[in-house]
């Protein structure tokens, strides 16, 4: 699992470790150029990733509410100034790493479940 995981945090093939993970900035690739994994096998693949991104990006804007409202006594206009342009570069930077995870996770899925296609490589 943290193989995995660690091979698809540096954008790289979950099952080999080589081949690239994303075509431009949060695109992904159709499979993977050395092993020939494909990364979404089925329509409505991204939905989890998509998950991840919104719950991950809700704790952050939590997170980021919370110090506005405890470390200062900005205004709320003030306060909505400077938080929200945080947030949407947080939502918009975590994206392909969440794309990323789920990559690795839908993988580590099948490898567990036996599949066929799923040949963990060193």
């Amino acid at each position: 699992v943290r193989l995995c995981v660690a091979r698809a945090c540096e954008r790289k093939c979950p099952q080999c470790g080589r081949g690239r993970l994303f075509a431009s900035w949060a695109r992904l690739c159709e499979r993977c150029e050395v092993c020939g994994l494909v990364f979404r096998r089925e329509h409505g693949a991204e939905l989890g990733s998509m998950c991840l991104s919104a719950m991950v990006s809700q704790f952050f804007a939590a997170a980021v509410f919370g110090v506005v409202w405890l470390a200062t006594d900005w205004s709320a206009g003030l306060a909505l100034a400077v938080g929200a342009p945080l947030v949407v570069a947080f939502c918009y930077g975590f994206l392909p790493l969440s794309m990323a995870l789920w990559t690795a996770i839908e993988y580590v899925s099948d490898v567990s479940n036996r599949e066929w296609w799923a040949h963990p490589r060193p």
